[in-house]
């Protein structure tokens, strides 16, 4: 070998998390090895960063060394396995994301890649004090018992019940030594035998079912559909028992923070222990933990929102996506990608089985599950044989309310006997706050955000108007700031916190809570709020599409939609399907525990497809229809979509950058280009907002020809961006 080529540097390409489409090449140190998935830390620019080993290789012959800065770090911490990177790369193709974008969200963690610090304990020895009082004796004693087990300091002062001076004079006595210490586990392991369920007939074959997935080993993906209350959760239990004692790692994503506990507590309750949680409402400290241990595969459940797909599973064996329709699933900041569509090709990746469950799928999983892409498992009846609710429309042109109000006197009679039973009701409306749209009745002001397309909503509890899109809040004034008319704000329209208001008009003795994720005290008081109803602590439950979700109410008898209209009122492709969702979900709380119940749906429109099929629990009549409708239009899933979304902070030139998109589309015959036109939601944080929507055919290339049509326009300039947003959920 020439001198020359001993110069030339070993180089490694990292991914790091800035947009850029390629790895950068970094110089590896003398006498520092990194393999690929590696975890390092680069110099970029003046910073130091953290980064994937996207490739290995001596090609510095391409490259003037002098020009190749060195790897600062090489963290000690386990690589990602090759499932974990292929999937990195998939998602940036599909979504059309830079690869380092996607990294970015893998690399969350920081300070979790490093081993934590060993924790100080303490070893019992055969040395004994002179003298032994009580106290002493007990801590002795205990620690004998659990003998050759050390103990943290505390961690035996608590156990024995005594102060921890008594622990440090027996330290300083020799009675204990001091050692070294794993660092802790964020949770105990699960028990798969620990609280094994009585599932009836129907649930034990469908559990059998995805308990030989698990044994065989291999990728398999199943729909597990079933009515409310059916017991869809005990099923899929006994997959992660399979999985957990296979030693395999699992992973449970669910749609809402809020859902996170619940979840917890009956996982608890089956397994003898919680999952680990991971979502971002955690402490920076638990995440972490969190992070590294799941990297080692200390973590063998992992319960989760979306973002928990891009944890480094060490051994990742079954995935479960809990209400997988939910449209919390998709991100929109960034990296658009559904949290869905990318978990089945998580497990299709690390070759194991992924579950979706629902008691609404989405017209699309439906799709693939009668196409046979998907096994379909269903649960038809509800556990312990409960009766589903009866369900009636209240047609509100028939039974209007009162002067001012919102409830129709159905609905209000139905809650007078439910409260006489000693019962719970639950009112429905997705619309936080008390009002969405306040006006001076003297001038027709209307109260509207100074940086998006929005009107203030009012919440009154607060005494704000606030934009639901950015966060804008003002102080509700006592006079029209247009004609300074003192007394004369009307609010429009209901919110929650108005129905709640309505609510003790009626019924003042009533207990009401109202649920809300935008509530003072956050998560925490939600879910303390959430344990209340669960008691019996509430007469009266008031809130948006968060009750929807998952809970249980054992006293729960009667649920009332107060506006079911709200969700057909735009031009969404998707409107029907996630009110026929929401409205099933919703009505579904009731009874869950065997109790005859009712749900009351409050709409102008009684005629309309999607409610009746929710009065009539004809849910195949619904998915049929559905699906004819989108192939005749060739929308999902029998053709294929994708947003392309031009914002700036002037309007001329956000259009003008849509339409040198459009003009730089290319010709094709299976897809069209339709746009630029400004978005329903025409400015939002003061950026002014074009969509282009692009459709296909079922089989066309839709990345492909979103990558041509960027790459041949104009780049950005100035305030401009450009974002792509594939198989788009919102049309806003």
């Amino acid at each position: 070998m020439s001198d020359d080529s001993k110069n030339v540097p070993r180089t490694v390409s990292v991914l790091v998390p800035t947009p850029s489409p390629v790895p950068y090449t970094y110089a590896l140190p003398d006498g520092v090895s990194a393999d690929p998935g590696a975890i390092v830390q680069v110099p970029l620019g003046p910073r130091q960063v953290a980064g994937i080993v996207w490739e290995v290789g001596d090609n510095g012959n391409d490259i003037d060394p002098a020009k190749l800065r060195p790897v600062t770090t090489v963290f000690d911490c386990p690589t990602l396995t090759p499932d974990m990177r292929r999937f990195i790369a998939w998602v940036s193709r599909y979504t059309l994301s830079a690869p380092g974008m996607v990294a970015r969200m893998v690399l969350r963690a920081p300070a979790a890649f490093e081993p934590e610090a060993p924790v100080a304990g303490l070893a019992l020895t055969d040395e004994r004090p002179q003298r032994m009082t009580s106290a002493r004796e007990r801590v002795v004693a205990l620690a004998a018992e659990s003998s050759p087990m050390a103990w943290t300091r505390s961690g035996l002062a608590h156990a024995a019940g005594v102060s921890l001076s008594v622990v440090d004079g027996l330290a300083a006595a020799g009675t204990f030594e001091a050692v070294t210490l794993p660092p802790t586990a964020i949770v105990a392991p699960p028990d798969p035998n620990h609280g094994p369920p009585d599932l009836h007939d129907s649930q034990a074959r469908a559990a059998e079912a995805l308990t030989g997935d698990i044994q065989a080993d291999r990728f398999a993906a199943t729909l597990l559909e079933g009515v409310t209350g059916a017991g869809k959760t005990e099923v899929y239990f006994e997959a992660i028992a399979a999985a957990v004692s296979a030693g395999r790692q699992v992973l449970v994503m669910l749609p809402e923070i809020a859902l996170t506990q619940a979840f917890i507590d009956r996982f608890e309750a089956r397994f003898g222990a919680p999952p680990a949680p991971w979502h971002s409402d955690l402490p920076p400290k638990t995440r972490e933990k969190v992070w590294r241990q799941v990297a080692e595969g200390s973590v063998e459940v992992v319960a989760g929102a979306r973002s928990a797909l891009f944890l480094p599973f060490a051994d990742l064996g079954l995935v479960i996506v809990d209400e997988e329709h939910d449209a919390a699933y998709k991100q929109e900041d960034r990296v658009y990608y559904n949290a869905r569509d990318m978990a089945v090709v998580r497990a299709k990746l690390a070759d194991c089985p992924v579950v979706l469950v629902s008691a609404t799928p989405s017209v699309e999983t439906r799709h693939n599950a009668l196409e046979g892409r998907y096994r379909h498992l269903r649960l038809d009846r509800r556990h312990a044989d409960a009766a589903l609710p009866d369900v009636a429309l209240v047609d509100m042109r028939q039974n209007p309310p009162a002067r001012g109000g919102f409830l129709s006197p159905v609905l209000l009679d139905a809650m007078a006997q439910t409260l006489e039973k000693q019962e719970q009701s639950l009112l429905f409306l997705n619309r936080r706050g008390y009002a969405p749209l306040t006006l001076c009745r003297v001038c027709g002001h209307r109260f509207a955000c100074e940086n998006c397309s929005a009107w203030l909503v009012e919440h009154r509890f607060r005494g704000q108007l606030q934009c639901h899109h950015c966060g804008h809040h003002e102080p509700v004034p006592e006079a029209c700031p247009e004609c300074g008319t003192f007394d004369h704000l009307v609010a429009c329209g209901p919110g929650i916190e108005r129905i709640a208001e309505e609510t003790l008009t009626h019924f003042p003795d009533a207990r009401v809570i109202v649920l809300s994720s935008d509530m003072a005290g956050g998560v925490k008081r939600l879910r303390l709020e959430m344990e209340a109803i669960a008691k019996g602590e509430a007469d009266i439950i008031i809130g948006t599409q968060l009750v929807a979700k998952g809970h249980n109410f054992p006293l729960l008898t009667l649920v009332g939609v107060v506006d079911a209209d709200l969700g057909l009122a735009n031009g969404d492709p998707r409107a029907a399907e996630r009110t026929f969702q929401l409205l099933s979900q919703v009505t579904g709380r009731a009874g869950r525990t065997g109790r005859q119940s009712l749900g009351l749906i409050q709409t102008f429109q009684p005629d309309h497809a999607v409610l009746k099929a929710c009065a009539s629990g004809d849910a195949e009549a619904f998915y049929a229809a559905q699906l004819a409708e989108r192939e005749r239009g060739r929308m999902p899933p029998f053709g294929r979509l994708a947003a392309v979304i031009v914002s700036a902070t002037n309007r001329p030139d956000a259009e003008a950058h849509g339409r040198a998109l459009r003009a730089a589309a290319p010709s094709s015959s299976d897809i069209t280009v339709l746009g630029p036109a400004e978005a329903p939601l025409a400015m939002v944080r003061g950026r002014h907002r074009f969509r282009l929507l692009v459709h296909g055919s079922e089989r066309a290339d839709m990345q492909a020809y979103l990558r041509a049509m960027i790459a041949t326009a104009p780049n950005p300039r100035g305030s401009v961006r450009v974002a792509v947003d594939v198989d788009p959920q919102s049309f806003l």
